[in-house]
């Protein structure tokens, strides 16, 4: 199981979403320092230095990074059945298309309302790598079925 290289790349969209736990997914602020903080809890409104007000509960994120995870566990979990695997990171490559969009949308709907500039952090871009290693998941899953296929041929 941990000998394939897949496996890996499964661990890893495993923990990625993890990092969403603590500290902002993204700010927009505008000169004087006020603006909005997207965390996994909530959208913030900040005045200055403090938090005032809580906005917007975006469930939907929470939701999402949930079924990435257990999606990914269960995709770990089965790596005797490669067809079944490879549904599992299809499924897990969809919501993190989905995590990307809906902090895009956030990111466009709270800049435009607002006319504030975003300060971008390095929690913008996990749903980009959760994809990538997803990606490269299924890949490595789809070269070992088409493998067990060649050698069926041979017999």
């Amino acid at each position: 199981m941990i000998q394939r290289i897949q496996s890996l790349y499964l661990l890893l969209t495993t923990l990625l979403p993890f990092l969403f736990l603590k500290g902002t997914i993204l700010s927009i602020l505008n000169n004087n320092g006020s603006g909005f903080t997207m965390t996994l809890r909530g959208i913030f409104q900040t005045t200055g230095e403090q938090v005032s007000e809580l906005t917007a509960k975006p469930l939907i994120l929470q939701l999402i990074l949930i079924l990435i995870t257990v999606s990914s566990v269960i995709a770990l979990a089965l790596f005797r059945k490669r067809r079944l695997q490879m549904k599992m990171v299809f499924i897990v490559m969809i919501l993190a298309v989905a995590l990307s969009g809906i902090i895009i949308y956030h990111i466009i709907s709270l800049s435009s309302e607002t006319h504030m500039s975003l300060i971008p952090g390095y929690r913008m871009f996990l749903p980009l790598i959760i994809l990538l290693f997803a990606l490269l998941a299924y890949r490595g899953i789809r070269k070992d079925e088409d493998l067990v296929k060649s050698y069926e041929r041979l017999r």
